[in-house]
């Protein structure tokens, strides 16, 4: 039986060699969102050749699969149980797999429910760089008595598909926000630009904010860098996938958005933890 510093020893090399490999899930993951492995469990609980019969790809390789959905159960991505009478091995969705779904709105459905009160004094919210709508159609859904309107870029709402009492508008948050809403919103936007143009985005939105009862509702990472909480771990990993994504982007602290909102036109905020790595930062215009 080892000894306590052996046993530390061991501990030590399976740490470093659980980060080196870290890829290797990911690499897994990819696999199965390429396949839509998720999407077709979506519905009921499979076997591998009824999950390869529905999966559209010429030469797959079962054998392949069966190893890579054999790791990720070990890694409770999906539920394996094995059938009593068949024998055979029955995968399903955990809560984790439900991410890889494609319809998940997830994030969302937590800003919904988590954000009491939030949208109640609202008549009028813009999405800022909100691509296709899928966001604020969510809202006004929840919340009826919204008027909703889709900002982004002239191309990509171009394409966007149409929605109860959502308007989609062209334009560019760098030059003018050309809606005067109760609300913006800004769902995982700010983390792609620097301080710099952040600034920009924010000043925009501080002119077209309504001036008395204006609030900007920012869904974004909070880094907790002493946290041990496993969210909050992801928010640091992604701090550094942002290097890589948006050389410009990062995650920030709460003291890094203080600094932040208050150099963009809103000096009060209030920062409300949802259960997802993101967080809703309320904030309201400076007096």
């Amino acid at each position: 039986m080892a000894g306590d510093g052996e046993e530390a020893t061991l501990q030590g090399q399976a740490k470093i060699l659980q980060i080196m490999d870290n890829f290797v899930e990911s690499m897994a993951l990819k696999c199965v969102v390429e396949l839509g492995v998720a999407d077709t469990l979506n519905s009921h609980p499979m076997t591998l050749p009824q999950i390869a019969a529905r999966i559209p790809f010429p030469n797959l390789d079962m054998y392949r699969l069966s190893r890579v959905m054999r790791f990720l159960s070990s890694r409770n991505v999906f539920n394996a149980t094995v059938d009593k009478e068949s024998g055979e091995t029955m995968y399903g969705l955990t809560d984790s797999s439900k991410w890889l779904l494609t319809d998940n709105k997830i994030v969302m459905k937590a800003v919904l429910k988590y954000y009491q009160g939030g949208f109640d004094n609202i008549e009028t919210i813009v999405d800022v760089g909100g691509g296709w709508g899928a966001a604020v159609a969510e809202i006004v859904e929840a919340h009826p008595h919204i008027k909703g309107f889709n900002f982004d870029l002239p191309n990509v709402v171009a394409g966007a598909p149409k929605y109860p009492n959502v308007i989609h508008v062209g334009g560019d948050m760098f030059d003018t926000i050309p809606i005067n809403p109760d609300a913006i919103f800004l769902k995982w936007i700010l983390h792609n630009w620097s301080d710099e143009k952040s600034e920009e985005i924010l000043k925009n939105c501080r002119k077209a904010v309504e001036e008395r009862k204006g609030k900007l509702i920012i869904v974004d990472g909070v880094l907790r860098p002493k946290s041990e909480n496993l969210l909050d771990v992801e928010a640091q990993r992604y701090d550094l996938k942002m290097m890589v994504i948006s050389p410009s982007g990062k995650e920030r602290s709460e003291d890094e958005w203080e600094k932040l909102l208050k150099r963009g036109g809103f000096s009060r905020y209030t920062v409300i933890k949802i259960p997802s790595f993101l967080s809703i930062i309320e904030a309201f215009p400076s007096e």
